[in-house]
């Protein structure tokens, strides 16, 4: 990786655009950041972590990137042209920030952008668009430069106090920046998941010996209380003996069930015997008297039987007289039905007759000619009845005519005086209007000149206000100014005088025999004394923290001063120099006019719709004066044509009804006459009919009375039998026929006869002994089902328990190897002497990598006294061991911990430390060769031979092609390295120069 150039607009310190032309910078290999503190030095290694994660490094995250001092109109951008890969590349980046709405007043977001361009050599050269997504760009810079932030900021950003925190730290913060330097999670995750294997494997074997005792309980409790204990076979706390005695102790508890189970089916046996003996003979002793009790129920029924013989046979010739009567039934049926029509229509003739008056005693002829007499008379009459309902109509609708006709003269008659009237109403509504145009055009022009009269004074009275706090803020921040410098000055003077007694606060750290920090001499001949008004340590860092805060409070307070004066010249600009008095009257005038004008022009809107409404109102009544006009016209025609053909209609309807009040009337007389008349001759024909019908019925029943063997009619009426009776006689006779046979049939059966000569049975002494057989049955098949069932249960969880068994056996092995292997790489097994985790011990070869790239350095910059080496010594207690680093001594031959050493030498360690493992990590990332490496300070610890040295092996890595940035308040290193970059701050930001040695 090489820098060409990185280009700052509005980040951090750097309130406009600066630019640092890293090829010319880097030319001589070494090179200078410089710059009094809170310059900006470091913002410059931020915008180039930033130009290539979109980040700066991890401890300076969250901060605000975008300047304070920047105008808002421009936006925060970080260009890097730099060189990746053998790829030469150009990153733009801008963070989500505010900026100034295009319109409106306030601010808008601005989103995150991201622009990746590359430069090719085709005809012609030039930039190349290559991504402007985010994520591209940060996955091709990642693959290009082979490492993640956190390793890029450790390896080519050197912070020098991570390294000396690093040199002696303990185990496990050593572990934990090696660990994000190289990555080594994945071990972690391999002693996570054995971790887990082992847990996931004891809980398994835990489930596997509950389930193996849950199975012998089980077993213990289908064996019975008499089987063989299971703790005389089976160890309590062995799962390995658990394993391999449950199975045997099964199989003898599964040989006496078997036993058992062969006892009890011989017992079986017998009951089964006893029980078919006795069932036999009680089912002999249960027929025997069932064959003797039905002998004695027949001869019973025989005799109950014989008693009825006289009732039997009275029956069965009542039977014979109702068959031989069937034949007269359906004569006398008819004759019935005839007789009873005969009645009905004698009946409705003898009604029909008295509605007649004086005719009821003419004949069926001269009651029909009666009847077409009538209707003749019904026919002529129905022109007339015509004429009749034409006429109530007509008198209706002459009526009505004349009330619309009425109406329509009196809407005429409206209409024309309210036209009349139109003229002088339209005279006052157009006045009105006039008068109302002309204030709502006033009001209109008073109301803007009154809205601009109320801004200016609005913004002149802001002008005055802003311009009393312009005064005093410019007063603070004048004092502020003074209060920085004199503090600035102080904390100046403190420093100088300290950096001049440090030697005596150096020799009064000394001891004899002790060496000394600076030349290791044991010898102090001549230590350095404090000279009045010593300055202690303590003494400076307040007076800088009172410079800092001072210097805060000067930065806020010119702010403060820049915000109102702008807000005082934008005021200003609306509001002109006018004063607030002058503007107050001139706006009470406005108000006041306008508030004439509004009064007067209040009447405009309805002026113009009451207007309006005139003109509908005078075309509606000009429309309704001209339709009822012509409404009249038409209804009195039609009035004089509908009375004429009243007259006519009235002489033809009297002519018509005679003596009847209408013509209708007579109609409905003549209507009713002709219907009466029609009835009575129907009815006088149906009784002749059915008189007719009556005597053939009754002499056909005589006849056939006769023929049946009766005497008459009623003799045979008498004989009938309905449906019901009839068979109800049927089936007694039925019923008493076949009791008789089924008597007799009992009475000459030979088994029930010798059955009845027998002695009687005693049934209930042979269920009683079946009843006792039957109970000893149960018992044994109770007592053989049990032992089946024993049996069956306990080869069940037998073959269950020796699988289970068989099974564990290889998972106890199985878990043996995973707890040894989970317990070494934890570091927590007897095995692991050194207590080493796998991720640690991975680590330890890393840093065993790092101590051995670092030592060649160190060897140089101590003058070849000091040499790292990694130590896998194991660690006092519960510590881990493995990550040590011990310092060996070349001329005292001893090895000793490195938090032994000198501030000078703890920066000569931490130095070799960080480029060693610079080496080990980009060798790691794939050897990609990293140009251009920053150090941040540590310098200001060494002396002049120190620096010297130091600076011997910064120029060695310029022989790798490597430039190297000092980042240092050093004041000699001003002389010893020519090519310096000078961040220099001030009260608007901080600006970037290329200078020499000798610049301000």
């Amino acid at each position: 990786m090489r820098l060409h150039s990185l280009t700052v607009t509005a980040f951090g310190p750097f309130a406009g655009t600066e630019r640092v032309d890293f090829d010319a910078l880097t030319a001589s290999g070494l090179f200078l950041l410089r710059g009094a503190t809170g310059a900006g030095k470091t913002s410059v290694l931020d915008a180039v972590c930033f130009a290539l994660y979109g980040a700066v490094p991890g401890s300076r995250q969250g901060t605000r990137l975008r300047s304070d001092h920047a105008d808002p109109q421009l936006m925060t951008e970080v260009v890097l042209d730099v060189t990746l890969g053998g790829r030469r590349l150009e990153i733009t980046r801008r963070p989500e920030q505010p900026r100034p709405k295009k319109r409106g007043e306030g601010f808008t977001t601005e989103r995150a952008q991201t622009l990746l361009r590359e430069w090719t050599a085709g005809d012609p050269p030039g930039w190349r668009a290559a991504s402007k997504s985010h994520q591209e760009v940060g996955e091709e810079i990642g693959r290009l430069l082979g490492m993640s932030r956190d390793q890029f900021c450790q390896v080519v950003l050197l912070p020098q106090g991570d390294f000396a925190r690093f040199l002696r730290a303990d185990a496990t913060e050593r572990a934990e920046l090696l660990g994000r330097l190289f990555d080594t999670r994945r071990f972690g995750r391999v002693e996570d998941w054995l971790t887990e294997r082992r847990r996931a494997g004891e809980e398994g074997l835990r489930s596997a010996q509950d389930g193996l005792r849950q199975l012998v309980a089980r077993l213990e409790q289908a064996a019975g209380a008499d089987a063989e204990p299971a703790e005389a076979w089976i160890p309590a706390d062995d799962a390995a003996g658990l394993a391999r005695s449950a199975p045997a102790w099964a199989a003898i508890l599964r040989c006496g069930a078997e036993e058992q189970r062969a006892v009890a089916a011989a017992a079986l046996d017998r009951a089964e015997q006893q029980h078919r003996l006795r069932a036999e003979q009680e089912a002999a002793a249960r027929e025997l008297t069932r064959r003797q009790e039905s002998h004695t129920q027949a001869l019973r029924r025989a005799g109950e039987l014989a008693k009825a013989d006289t009732e039997r046979e009275a029956l069965r010739q009542r039977l014979a007289a109702a068959r031989a009567a069937d034949v007269v039934a359906a004569a006398l049926r008819l004759e019935r039905t005839a007789d009873a029509a005969y009645r009905t229509a004698a009946e409705r003739e003898r009604r029909a007759r008295a509605g007649l008056g004086g005719e009821a005693a003419d004949a069926v002829a001269q009651l029909v000619e009666a009847e077409q007499r009538a209707r003749a008379d019904l026919v002529r009459l129905e022109a007339a009845r015509e004429d009749e309902r034409r006429q109530a109509g007509a008198a209706a609708e002459l009526h009505r005519l004349e009330a619309e006709r009425r109406a329509a003269e009196e809407l005429a008659e409206e209409a024309e005086r309210w036209l009349a009237r139109l003229p002088e109403q339209r005279a006052g509504l157009d006045l009105l209007l006039a008068g109302a145009r002309e204030g709502a055009a006033r009001a209109e022009q008073l109301a803007a000149r009154e809205q601009e009269a109320r801004q200016r004074l609005a913004a002149a009275r802001q002008r005055d206000a802003l311009r009393d706090r312009a005064r005093r803020a410019a007063q603070l921040a004048a004092d502020a100014g003074t209060a920085a410098a004199d503090a600035r000055t102080g904390w100046l003077d403190l420093r100088e005088r300290r950096l001049d007694g440090m030697a005596a606060e150096l020799a009064e750290r000394l001891r004899d025999g002790d060496p000394c920090p600076v030349c290791g001499s044991a010898g102090h001949p001549a230590p350095a004394r404090p000279s009045g008004g010593r300055v202690t340590r303590e003494d400076e860092q307040v007076a800088e923290a009172a410079f800092r805060h001072a210097e805060t409070a000067e930065l806020r307070a010119a702010e403060a001063l820049r915000s109102v004066r702008e807000e005082a010249a934008g005021a200003a600009a609306v509001a002109g120099e006018e004063p607030v008095a002058a503007l107050a009257a001139g706006l009470a005038e406005l108000a006041a006019g306008l508030a004439d004008a509004l009064a007067v022009a209040e009447g405009l809107v309805g002026a113009e719709q009451a207007l309006a409404a005139l003109d509908r109102q005078c075309t509606e009544q000009e429309d309704q004066q001209r339709q009822a006009t012509g409404r009249v016209a038409v209804l009195t025609a039609r009035l004089e044509a509908l009375t004429a053909e009243l007259g006519q209609l009235a002489a033809r309807v009297a002519a018509a009804r005679g003596d009847a009040p209408s013509v209708a009337v007579r109609a409905a007389g003549l209507t009713d006459r002709a219907e009466r008349l029609a009835a009575a001759a129907g009815a006088a024909r149906e009784a002749e009919e059915a008189a007719a019908r009556l005597k053939d019925a009754q002499a056909e029943v005589s006849a056939a009375a006769v023929a049946a063997g009766f005497a008459g009619a009623e003799e045979a009426s008498a004989a009938l039998l309905d449906a019901e009776e009839r068979a109800a006689v049927e089936a007694r006779l039925t019923r008493w026929d076949r009791e008789h046979a089924a008597v007799r049939a009992l009475l000459d059966d030979p088994d029930l006869a010798a059955a009845a000569a027998l002695p009687p049975a005693d049934p209930a002494a042979a269920r009683v002994a079946l009843e006792a057989a039957t109970a000893r049955l149960r018992t044994a098949a109770a007592a053989d089902d049990a032992a089946r069932r024993r049996c069956a249960e306990l080869r069940r969880l037998g073959g269950e328990l020796a699988e289970r068994a068989a099974g564990l056996a290889p998972a106890l092995a199985e878990q043996a190897r995973i707890s040894r292997l989970s317990f070494l790489a934890s570091g927590t097994g007897g095995g692991n002497r050194l207590r080493m985790r796998l991720e640690s011990y991975v680590l330890a070869a890393r840093l065993e990598q790092v101590a051995a790239a670092a030592s060649g350095r160190l060897v140089r910059m101590s003058g070849g006294r000091y040499t790292l080496v990694h130590s896998a010594d194991r660690a006092a207690g519960t510590k881990r061991s493995g990550l040590g680093l011990r310092v060996v001594d070349a001329w005292t031959g001893t090895e000793r911990d490195t938090a032994t050493l000198s501030g000078g030498e703890s920066f000569f360690a931490s130095l070799a430390l960080a480029l060693g493992l610079a080496d080990v990590v980009t060798d790691e990332a794939g050897g990609m060769p990293l140009d251009t490496l920053f150090i941040d300070e540590g310098f200001g610890t060494l002396d002049e031979q120190a620096l010297e040295e130091v600076l011997d092996v910064l120029d060695g890595l310029r022989e790798r092609d490597r430039a190297v940035g000092i980042v240092s308040h050093v004041a000699d290193l001003r002389q010893r390295v020519p090519a310096q970059l000078l961040v220099r701050k001030g009260r608007t930001g901080s600006t970037l120069h290329l200078t020499g040695p000798d610049a301000a």
